[in-house]
């Protein structure tokens, strides 16, 4: 099944596959100071149906017990039971530019022993950034994927019942500071590369003239702003800017999985694999040795032990230089499984002869 489906992919790759192709700046790259920020805080989730902290976890009494002295209630920590309620972990990323008032989604997470959050609802929650400054708040109703059923001596679940989701559950409070220059811009390549940076400001100073734009190294590239132009109308313009980017042959191998993804024009120079299997088989069937009645010996236990030893002879097969579905074809030939063709691929590249970035997961 492994073989199909990575056959199958690698024709896909063939008829696609190119020196190089076409896409916008904005997938390739990320623009200065247009990046998401993370907010966190603690909480408590309310109305659980049995399925909240138990009383090992303290934190949550002395937590429950500072909410209710907040709304003017003092109880003894001692007389509160906690099954309904759970200690929460909630976060929430807030998007570039973001101002006060807009709603964004969070995420909820037992930090306790509960077993479920499902039908809880969030009390309000600050959220704070790594400054330490309050930045949303957060409340609201939780959604569990998945949900669990549990009787006397039986337990069905279905996926994480102690994290959960709230959409639009938390309100920003105050605006996301903006590290905008009006004057330049800085773009930052997703995969570092000195090709792909001078195609970038080879299609950039075509566009908008030369020295607009110029490459600091492989990663950042410096875009000095026009002074006509409106900020926002030139950075949309060039993040639509279509470049073309060439395709680094590369193999990625999962070793967990035995998954193999070929990238790019991969090519093999002249080399010889051969593929050899070794059993080894080692039975134990130990024997009970009884003395003879009235022999006066003690019973013993005999150890037995069988060894055996199969080793399956593979040809050694010559691969020469090769594309892509030639390589698979060689591989296939002598019979190899994913997981050999995994150590084949590896052994290859050790002989210098496989013409790409060999990536393991």
């Amino acid at each position: 099944m492994v073989n199909e489906i990575l056959c199958k992919g690698l024709a896909f790759l063939m008829l696609f596959s190119s020196l190089s192709y076409a896409v916008k700046l904005r997938d390739i790259a990320s623009f200065e100071g247009n990046r998401g920020n993370f907010i966190v805080g603690y909480g408590l989730v309310v109305g659980l149906n049995g399925t909240g902290d138990t009383r090992s976890t303290f934190f949550t009494v002395k937590s429950l017990t500072n909410a209710l002295q907040k709304m003017g209630i003092v109880v003894d920590p001692r007389r509160i039971t906690i099954r309904n309620v759970a200690a929460v972990i909630v976060t929430a990323k807030v998007p570039p530019s973001a101002k006060a008032g807009m709603t964004v989604d969070v995420d909820v997470a037992s930090v306790g022993d509960a077993r479920s959050l499902e039908g809880g609802t969030l009390i309000l929650t600050p959220l704070k950034g790594p400054d330490g400054k309050i930045y949303a708040l957060a409340q609201g109703q939780v959604i569990v994927g998945g949900y669990e059923a549990r009787g006397i001596a039986s337990l069905r679940r279905k996926n994480v019942t102690t994290v959960g989701r709230i959409p639009n559950g938390a309100i920003l409070e105050r605006d996301i500071p903006s590290n905008y220059d009006m004057k330049e811009v800085h773009i930052y390549l997703n995969n570092p590369d000195f090709s792909t940076a001078k195609a970038v400001v080879d299609a950039i100073n075509s566009k908008f003239g030369e020295n607009t734009a110029v490459a600091l190294d492989a990663t950042t590239i410096r875009v000095n702003i026009p002074e006509k132009e409106n900020y926002v109308s030139f950075l949309a313009q060039v993040e639509n800017i279509d470049i073309e980017v060439p395709i680094v042959p590369k193999v990625v191998i999962d070793s967990r999985t035995g998954t193999i993804v070929f990238g790019g024009d991969v090519t093999i120079k002249p080399v010889a694999v051969a593929v050899g299997s070794l059993t080894v088989r080692i039975k134990e069937t130990p024997q009970v040795s009884q003395p003879q009645p009235f022999a006066g010996g003690q019973t013993q236990v005999v150890p037995r032990t069988q060894v055996q030893v199969e080793e399956e002879g593979k040809r050694l097969v010559q691969i020469k230089g090769a594309k892509v579905s030639e390589l698979v074809e060689s591989l296939n030939r002598i019979g190899a499984t994913p997981r050999e063709i995994i150590s084949i691929l590896q052994a290859i590249k050790s002989a210098g002869a496989l013409n790409a970035k060999l990536e393991v997961l």
